[in-house]
């Protein structure tokens, strides 16, 4: 039967709304997403992070961050961390605001990233809650474990661990440890609801020089002694012309300026007078690296430690930047004025103090240099972000971050490294496929020493470099070198 003129015009009407219903819907809910997601005016974007399951944080095939429901209408979804103080320094936290990896792939974590999103109109109009990308860490795992475990043990403060592959630069290790009370992310998660948050501010909010929520292996920086001296040492030979073998001048050194001398730790064997500078770097006579310093002068030598990392802001992840270290030229205190580094001070950052500072991340990364034939890549921490089907979003691309000395110069540090082991400061460390420079920083004030242990392993053909960091009492051959082999032992397993 046929229909007449009006019926046919209202059902065609009537199809040019739904389509153009489905058009703005298309509009909305795909292209302009974003834009009222995001809306200042929108209170419900605080609320609906916490509605949809947000992806995994996943290393070595192991969960480490996952959502899970609450079964309350808010929040819908919490966040459960295994082994939260262990992993909290890559891991970091989630709970509306966010740290670490949580902050760095929010929105890839949260099922909010364009990458996953081209799609998202159609799951919203059925219905269908978004469902966040899993990311998965370079991180060894049990290296990660027992480098909590032996720098917890093996602190009076404050610990820090990084271990880094130098033909990649994946982070294998970032490890933080305290006397205190290390952050756990569980304790602020959204599903522990206001009390998550008054934690949070209380964490932030903590005095005295043991921090929960900065790390002590990226984001905290320490003077970092006589490990330092692979820099000085690098400088000397790629600046002065100096090599292994360059006579260096070991006996009492008095700062030009005070005319006080700067000791060294021992005044037999290579520092009694005359050494070559293997020997001398061996047995870390501050003198000659003193001296080294005073030759180079406090400009080429901020300046030539930028080559390793120092004075640059190291970025990690977007938006995930480690603190940045410093060979300054000038101080400011807290009135504004400047002071300008003299020639003591010169003298005293060459050994790794005056204001010399340094995160154990920044210190692998010098260490990396002299492995890698003085290459540094760019660190990272994650290797990969797969969509819940499995497809790749994201896959970490090996790039160089400079070029910090000649091959020569790093061949010959390599050796002199292997060294410091063999017949130098930390011969209690034969043994144990590593090799490196030992550190141990006088702090002021009645603090107690920052003892350092930074090197590559295996001996031959290194793969891996690291640097280990704890405060107290004793040198960093003894307080770190111990710890560094306990930590390479379990990266080196095969």
């Amino acid at each position: 039967m046929n229909m007449d003129k009006p019926v046919r015009r209202v059902a065609i009407f009537g199809l040019l709304l739904f389509f153009a219903l489905m058009a703005q819907v298309n509009y909305v809910q795909g292209s302009q997403a974003d834009k009222l997601r995001n809306d200042p005016n929108n209170t419900r974007r605080f609320a609906d992070v916490f509605n949809s399951p947000r992806g995994q944080i996943i290393a070595g095939g192991q969960v480490l961050a996952e959502s899970q429901p609450t079964h309350k209408d808010n929040p819908k979804y919490g966040r459960t961390y295994k082994e939260g103080v262990v992993f909290s320094p890559v891991v970091g936290f989630f709970n509306g605001g966010a740290g670490k990896v949580e902050l760095a792939y929010n929105s890839l974590l949260g099922g909010t990233d364009k990458r996953i999103t081209h799609q998202r109109w159609f799951d919203a109009f059925i219905g269908k809650k978004p469902e966040g990308a899993n990311v998965e860490l370079a991180l060894n795992t049990q290296a990660q474990r027992t480098a909590y475990r032996v720098l917890k043990g093996g602190t009076s403060r404050r610990a820090g661990a990084a271990v880094i592959d130098i033909k990649t630069g994946a982070v294998v290790v970032l490890a933080s440890a305290s006397t205190g009370t290390d952050f756990d992310p569980n304790e602020v998660a959204p599903q522990k609801g206001t009390e998550g948050g008054k934690r949070l501010v209380e964490l932030d909010k903590a005095k005295g020089t043991i921090k929960p929520l900065i790390d002590n292996a990226m984001s905290q920086t320490f003077p970092p002694g006589s490990s330092f001296k692979i820099v000085t040492a690098a400088l000397g030979m790629e600046d002065l012309g100096l090599d292994s073998s360059s006579n260096q001048n070991t006996g009492p050194l008095l700062l030009p300026e005070s005319h006080q001398p700067l000791p060294n730790s021992h005044d037999g064997g290579s520092c009694a007078g005359s050494a070559s500078l293997i020997d001398a770097f061996a047995e870390s006579c501050n003198t000659s690296f003193g001296r080294l310093g005073l030759e180079l002068g406090i400009d080429r030598l901020s300046e030539g430690a930028k080559r390793f990392g120092f004075g640059r802001k190291v970025r990690l992840e977007p938006d995930l930047y480690a603190a940045t270290s410093d060979v300054p030229k000038e101080t400011r205190d807290l009135s504004g004025k400047v002071t300008p580094t003299g020639q003591d001070g010169t003298a005293r950052s060459g050994i790794g103090q005056e204001n010399v500072r340094a995160t154990p991340l920044q210190m692998a990364m010098v260490a990396s240099a002299v492995a890698n034939n003085g290459k540094i890549m760019q660190p990272y921490l994650v290797q990969r972000v797969r969509a819940k089907d499995q497809s790749e979003l994201y896959s970490a691309q090996p790039k160089e971050f400079g070029q910090a000395i000649k091959p020569g110069t790093a061949s010959q540090l390599r050796d002199m490294m292997r060294q410091v082991v063999s017949k130098g400061t930390a011969t209690n460390l034969q043994g144990q496929n590593i090799a490196g420079k030992t550190g141990t920083a006088e702090q002021g004030g009645g603090n107690p020493n920052a003892r350092w242990f930074v090197g590559f392993g295996p001996i031959e053909n290194p793969r891996y470099a690291f640097a280990v960091i704890t405060e107290g009492s004793g040198d960093g051959a003894h307080g770190a070198g111990p710890l560094a082999a306990s930590i390479m032992a379990q990266v080196l397993k095969k």
